[in-house]
């Protein structure tokens, strides 16, 4: 264990304890048909906590607007919501993580500018976008090309009621996940969706006041923020992933020096976040230049909350990453333990090796070795 220990001291946010520092990352599984997840997806969180993962984030679910949800690749949409028969659906998965001892976080997803237009469960909805563009159409990125000419087309930029109408929409869907008992609130900040889409320049180049310069750019996430605190309450914990990359430009950034990345990231802590989630491929590479800090890191540094850090834990190499062969199992917790040790992040979020083996977390404690990665799990339900 040498050390590894320090990860399973406990943590406590606001009204939320969590018994160690692994957190199962959010990772849309696509698996609840008419917005409702099953006993299918009850059980597939029910075996992480069994495994002693402290704190589950749930995939993406859409929040409570007709244009949240769509297709944004080449598979039907079956992402959950909270409305209707999902509630009681969401309300078994909850009690079901409570009962086996664990704490779970919904995370809040509108799709913006990647949901593709006439998809979902409300096709005839206009699909939202800050500058009516979906993004550069010119650089890496994963999505097909056919994907790529279909959303380059040009809409309307979103406007001043319909920005309302999704904040308060925010708001409704944050109340909903308070009465059913979650144990915090993520926001999904990142990767090219609509809150992050308001955060990139690429993106949002707005002139009214949703526009402008990179900290002037934070007032929609920070608007949603506020809104969701408001309706959540004091006790409930806030987490907001944020990304450099996005899907449409995986090497984009919102921010190429640590000053600048405080003009994002300052406004939204000072709105009510007590968590800041950092997506990056790599969690072992510095963000910046002259400093070993990964993003995680600095996000901790400028805005003294709490920070997760995520990307390739127990795995060799980045999800997008081509460059270094089949991803394989690999134990890298010395170097995630040596980040946390010194203060780095306060959790450590594992995406594909939860997927890979439910019993990942209770193995690093035990130090038993892991299980051969194959990347069939990746949209697997088990």
């Amino acid at each position: 264990m040498a050390g590894r220990s320090n990860l399973f001291a406990p943590l406590r946010i606001r009204g939320l304890s969590v018994a160690n520092r692994f957190v199962m990352s959010a990772m849309n599984r696509n698996a609840a048909p008419g917005g409702t997840p099953g006993d299918d997806i009850a059980q597939f969180y029910r075996r992480r906590v069994d495994g002693e993962v402290a704190l589950i984030v749930t995939g993406g679910i859409g929040i409570d607007h007709d244009a949240a949800l769509g297709v944004s690749g080449d598979r039907p949409c079956n992402v959950p919501t909270l409305q209707g028969a999902a509630r009681d659906g969401w309300q078994r998965v909850v009690r079901l993580v409570h009962e086996r001892g664990g704490r779970i976080a919904a995370q809040l997803w509108h799709q913006g500018p990647m949901r593709a237009e006439g998809t979902g469960y409300h096709p005839e909805a206009a699909s939202c976008r800050p500058s009516g563009i979906w993004g550069p159409v010119d650089r890496r990125t994963q999505i097909d090309p056919a994907y790529v000419a279909r959303f380059a087309v040009p809409t309307h930029p979103i406007g001043d009621e319909e920005i309302g109408a999704i904040v308060a929409a925010y708001a409704r869907t944050a109340a909903t996940v308070f009465e059913l008992g979650f144990d915090a609130i993520e926001l999904h900040g990142s990767n090219g969706y609509l809150i992050d889409a308001f955060l990139w320049g690429e993106t949002n180049r707005r002139t009214d006041r949703w526009g402008g310069n990179q900290r002037e750019r934070t007032r929609f996430a920070v608007e949603v923020v506020k809104a969701v605190r408001a309706a959540a309450g004091e006790s409930m914990p806030i987490f907001f992933r944020f990304s450099q990359w996005k899907h449409q430009d995986l090497d984009g950034r919102l921010a190429e020096t640590p000053a600048e990345l405080a003009e994002v990231l300052e406004p939204i802590a000072a709105a009510g976040v007590d968590v800041f989630d950092a997506s990056e491929f790599d969690f072992d590479v510095p963000e910046f230049p002259g400093s070993e800090l990964n993003l995680a890191g600095w996000a901790k540094k400028i805005t003294g909350r709490l920070s997760v850090t995520v990307g390739s834990v127990g795995i060799n190499r980045g999800l997008y990453d081509d460059a270094r062969g089949a991803p394989t199992a690999f134990d890298n917790l010395d170097a995630v333990v040596r980040r946390f040790d010194r203060g780095e992040f306060d959790l450590v979020a594992v995406g594909r090796s939860l997927l890979q083996d439910p019993a990942w977390v209770r193995k690093v404690r035990l130090g038993l070795p892991f299980e051969p990665y194959s990347d069939a799990v990746l949209h697997a339900v088990t």
